[in-house]
């Protein structure tokens, strides 16, 4: 038998007082509340993805700085999901198994469909920046606009074109992906109730760069007018071309249309071009405009649609767990549904917003337009329970 050492009893003992204090002592998790971004920061997918993600990260940071949420500081973690669906699953499920309290992300809806089958099956609550109408139509309890979907803002584009009676026809250019074919299904079916008449339905690739055959079909068809509905970096091919091909009518489209990386690399293409956009740095409301100076003093560029998505959606999430006055994910998944945030509780929200039994959002918004190569509000248009 090996003699008891005084150096082996007092390794031993120093052993037993760590493992002591281990279990007496809090856990580190316990001071922070985990977030995981998943987003798209190469791809197609990189800018939207890029300005979700800087969204968010102000959101944490003036969180953190004002106290964090509930005492706890925000810790995020961030993953490219290179714009492609199957990595976005796979980080999502990396960021339940690292405990995320929340996943923000992805922004495209092809990604959104796979990624939130497994947070959902979590119970994690998960905030995307993706419009397609078929994301909530689901039943996922845990998924959350940070956007309006399609199918309120379609609804709005139709009774705009409806009071132009310079436009009786249109030809409808999309993207044939979940986001376009959406967006395409919910503007033909809100048309069918005004005067307006549907005479082209063109479907262009995501990534596409030549747009000359589908604006010569559009040409054809003698539209009043264009309905284009594309991703970012294509809407500016797409208007870049109907400049180049003498198109001199009305452009008119959504948030992508619009958006200020559209509208740099379009150029003076993009002048005139008109969208409901449901958040824009240029809406003339104070929150709004201390975001776009705080947003551009942080990186150093305009933010576009995504980023406020993922700035509001933080100050969401933050607004549910106070009400839930504690860290339950279930307990703030079923908080957020039927929530109204106000601005005057919750500044960050920058409007007052209602998020319904599905996870969409009901607030107001805006009819732009392009002018001297920026977003100019012509109208603010109130949530969809006031009409």
């Amino acid at each position: 038998m090996k003699a008891f050492t005084p150096f082996r009893k007092y390794a031993l003992a120093g052993s037993l007082a760590l493992v002591l204090a281990g279990l007496s002592a809090p856990a580190p998790a316990a001071d922070t509340v985990k977030i995981a971004e998943i987003t798209e920061l190469t791809g197609p997918g990189a800018t939207s993805g890029t300005n979700f993600k800087n969204g968010v990260d102000l959101a944490v940071k003036e969180i953190n700085d004002a106290g964090g949420i509930l005492g706890r500081q925000i810790e995020t973690t961030s993953a490219d999901t290179q714009t492609n669906p199957g990595i976005a699953k796979g980080l999502a499920q990396k960021a339940i198994d690292d405990d995320a309290f929340a996943v923000f992300g992805p922004v495209f809806s092809g990604s959104i469909m796979v990624s939130m089958v497994v947070t959902e099956e979590a119970k994690v609550p998960n905030f995307i920046g993706g419009e397609a109408a078929s994301i909530t139509q689901r039943g996922n309890p845990y998924v959350f606009r940070t956007s309006l979907t399609q199918a309120d803002a379609m609804p709005k584009i139709a009774r705009y074109l409806d009071g132009r009676k310079d436009i009786a026809s249109i030809a409808v250019i999309f993207v044939n992906d979940d986001f376009g074919k959406g967006g395409r299904d919910a503007i033909i079916e809100a048309l069918k109730s005004t005067h307006v008449k549907v005479v082209e339905d063109i479907s262009t690739s995501s990534s596409q760069v030549d747009f000359s055959a589908a604006v010569l079909k559009a040409k054809q068809s003698k539209a009043d007018a264009i309905f284009a509905y594309l991703h970012e970096e294509e809407s500016a091919r797409l208007l870049r071309e109907l400049k180049k091909q003498g198109w001199d009518k009305p452009i008119i489209g959504e948030t992508t249309l619009t958006g200020q990386k559209v509208v740099e690399l379009a150029g003076p293409a993009a002048e005139g071009a008109i969208a409901h956009v449901g958040l824009t740095v240029d809406a003339p409301l104070r929150g709004m405009k201390k975001f776009n100076e705080d947003f551009q003093k942080a990186y150093g560029y305009v933010s576009d649609h995504n980023g406020i998505k993922g700035y509001t959606g933080v100050y969401m999430l933050k607004a549910a767990i106070e009400k839930v006055g504690k860290f339950d994910r279930e307990a703030v998944a079923q908080a957020l549904h039927g929530l109204h945030i106000s601005v005057g509780e919750h500044p960050g929200v920058l409007m007052d917003v209602t998020i319904d039994d599905k996870g969409d959002l009901d607030r107001e918004s805006f009819l732009v337009h392009v002018d001297n190569g920026r977003q100019k509000v012509r109208e603010i248009l109130p949530p969809l329970s006031k009409k």
